[in-house]
């Protein structure tokens, strides 16, 4: 998987990791894999997605480790009744959704590999499209 159980340390600790994944591996990557979806489905017009969620070790993007993280956590924490520390959680969850935002935007530009230009489907994405002034030659 893309994420290590030591990635999580950065955002929650291991005991909390467990219970709010009910201490199931499955639970856990259930959860990774819809981040990673989540995370691709912004970065996939103009990333090369499989590049960056196939990288292993520090040539992985910090950023968007942390980032799959904080939404995998916000899933699993989704899913518990009373959901124990929700406002943190969500607060992380829409801070990463903006940032992702604001790189499918263009006003963030990360580290990321991106698309090779050899038949990729979101060649187009983020051109504009103009054409001058009509000319009215009414004297």
């Amino acid at each position: 998987m893309f994420i290590t159980p030591e990635d999580y340390n950065v955002v929650i600790g291991p005991d909390a990791l467990k219970v709010i994944s009910q201490a199931s591996a499955e639970n856990i990557e259930n959860a990774q894999c819809e981040a990673v979806e989540e995370i691709a489905s912004y970065l996939r017009p103009e990333y090369d997605t499989e590049a960056i969620f196939s990288a292993a070790g520090k040539e992985r993007n910090r950023l968007i480790v942390m980032y799959t993280a904080d939404i995998a956590i916000y899933h699993l924490l989704s899913s518990l009744p009373g959901r124990p520390n929700y406002e943190l959680r969500k607060e992380r969850y829409d801070r990463a959704i903006k940032w992702l935002e604001g790189v499918q935007s263009g006003k963030i530009v990360p580290d990321l590999p991106a698309m090779s230009d050899a038949g990729d489907a979101g060649a187009a994405f983020g051109t504009i499209y103009s054409s001058e002034r009509k000319l009215r030659h009414n004297w």
